[in-house]
Formats: C-alpha cells, sequence, structure tokens
C-alpha cells in the first residue's frame, strides 16, 4: 500500500508512521530524514538541498521530489510505502500525481488546535542527552530533571505556545486545500486523533483495511 499521513504538527504522524510501518511492513518515509540521508550520500540532489537548508531557505519543490523518487526507487519500497510530511501542498500533490504514483489511501490525523497546544507546551527536552519528556503524560521523577543524566529539561522553541499556533496557522493555510483535494479524490479518512495512542492506531489500521 502506498499512504499518505496529514495532520499538524504535534497530532502524531510519526509515532502513528512507525505503528503503521511495523504492521504492515513497509517503510515510513520522512521528508526530513529522506533529506539528511541524501545529504549524508553525498547525491547530486543532497549536495543541492544542502546549500537551501545551511542557508536556512525551505528546500525547493523540484529537489523535494526529486530526492522523494530516488527514495521510492529503491527495493524496500516495492510493496508500498508510508509519506509523511508530504505532500505539504496541492502544487505537491499534483507532481506526484505526474510522477504516476498512485497513492491508495491519505489518512488525516485531526487534533484540536487547542489541544496540540497543551500536548506541545508540555514537552521537555533534555539539553544533556535529548531525552524527552511531557509534564503530563511523561514527566521526569525531579521537576526540571532528567532521569538519565541529571541534565537541565528546557522548552524547545519549537514547542512555545505562540510557535505552536503560528505553526498551526501556516499548516491549515497550506493544507486545507490538500485536504479538499484527496477527500474529492475519494482516498480520504479523518481519524480522530485526540484519542488514546492505541485507539488512534487501531482507528488507522482499520480505515487501511478498508480499502485492501
Amino acid at each position: 500500500m502506498k499512504i499518505i499521513l496529514l495532520g499538524a504538527p504535534g497530532a502524531g504522524k510519526g509515532t502513528q508512521a512507525e505503528v503503521i510501518s511495523q504492521k504492515l511492513n513497509i517503510p515510513s518515509l520522512s521528508t526530513g530524514n529522506m533529506l539528511r540521508e541524501a545529504q549524508k550520500k553525498g547525491t547530486p540532489l543532497g549536495q543541492q538541498a544542502k546549500s537551501y537548508m545551511e542557508s536556512g531557505q525551505l528546500v525547493p519543490d523540484e529537489l523535494v521530489i526529486g530526492i522523494i523518487k530516488e527514495r521510492m526507487a529503491q527495493p524496500d519500497c516495492a510493496g508500498g510505502f508510508i509519506l509523511d510530511g508530504f505532500p505539504r501542498t496541492v502544487a505537491q500533490a499534483e507532481a506526484l500525481d505526474q510522477m504516476g504514483v498512485a497513492i491508495d489511501r491519505v489518512i488525516e490525523i485531526d487534533v484540536p488546535d487547542e489541544a496540540i497546544v497543551t500536548r506541545m507546551s508540555g514537552r521537555r527536552v533534555c539539553e544533556g542527552c535529548g531525552a524527552s519528556y511531557h509534564m503530563t503524560h511523561n514527566p521526569p521523577a525531579a521537576e526540571g530533571v532528567c532521569d538519565k543524566c541529571d541534565g537541565k529539561l528546557v522548552t524547545r522553541k519549537d514547542d512555545d505556545p505562540k510557535t505552536v499556533q503560528q505553526r498551526l496557522e501556516t499548516y491549515h493555510r497550506q493544507t486545507q486545500p490538500l485536504v479538499d483535494y484527496y477527500q474529492k479524490a475519494g482516498k480520504l479518512r479523518t481519524i480522530d486523533g485526540n484519542q488514546p495512542l492505541e485507539e488512534a492506531s487501531a482507528a488507522i489500521l482499520r480505515a487501511l483495511e478498508a480499502s485492501v
């Protein structure tokens, strides 16, 4: 199966991609990871992307699409894959169609904005070892101190409520047309992501089984 996961920052796409990947035995393709991998391997497209990323610019669509095309051509994608973080716009979705990539199902993980702000503002990361905590769901034994290395726990800039709100506004502006695009194509299924992880995973897998 060829699957796209849509969802706002903090909706749980990465976590659910891992669950689906294990259940269906297909790779999860994160655009961020693919860009880093292409750079590491020193592919021509990876080298071009590096110059944009190092200067803090967005990597152009044609480069991202080229890197995704390279990754899809690898043997482990023969039985399908999960796209996490791509497409982000209708133009990117149309480019996928033009490449002849037939997407089987698009899963939108829907979480209310206020729940996402609460989720992300509760995150804490250790400055020392990078371990991740959540003040409600996975708190450290001692407030502000990492269980693993006694390092200081901090709030990442990305998880600051104002930053999260800006990221959500960008997401809705870019992605609502994408939701409509796949709805019209009859491929979209919306899942309530504001429920326990296992229940959301089960709902996603049911939606995927219904499309087989």
